[in-house]
């Protein structure tokens, strides 16, 4: 699925109460930006059976009061499993495709979490591409902003 298609779709499901597509459209350029740093268009995340994301708390080694919660999407179903999440006694997750334009757009709604890490080299699980939540967040706040600024009649009065 191409990112076209993906925010198409994304539009083209947001609830039909009069305000919500038309919201969802003015952001559609701030998440196509996000997604075209990365290199595919479909990330395997660990869910749990209830499709809840896993989220992996990270502590600084230096400050270890510091943590922050994140949560990782890789380019392949194999780099997925190499973690061993699916093992963990008592856990029960699976590995499940997900379009990175959901991914982007669940961030803006996830404030639990700081950030998505995204493994674009298959079998390199050193170096992936931190995408922080609230930068999302604050994109898509200032392409709302100008929107409405755009929508608003100048005052003639």
């Amino acid at each position: 699925m191409t990112l076209v298609q993906q925010l198409q779709d994304l539009v083209k499901d947001a609830p039909q109460d009069g305000k919500t597509p038309q919201a969802v459209q003015a952001i559609v350029p701030v998440l196509e930006q996000v997604a075209k740093q990365l290199q595919y268009t479909i990330y395997y995340v660990w869910q749990t059976l209830d499709q809840e994301w896993a989220v992996t708390t990270l502590s600084d080694r230096a400050q270890p009061q510091r943590e922050k919660n994140t949560i990782y999407a890789f380019s392949s179903l194999e780099d997925a499993t190499a973690i061993g999440y699916g093992t963990q006694v008592g856990v029960q997750l699976v590995a499940m495709p997900v379009p990175v334009i959901q991914l982007l757009f669940q961030t803006l709604t996830l404030n639990s979490v700081d950030s998505l890490v995204f493994f674009d080299t298959p079998e390199n699980l050193e170096l992936g591409t931190e995408i922080q939540c609230q930068d999302v967040r604050n994109l898509v706040q200032v392409r709302l902003q100008q929107t409405l600024r755009q929508g608003v009649p100048p005052n003639i009065a």
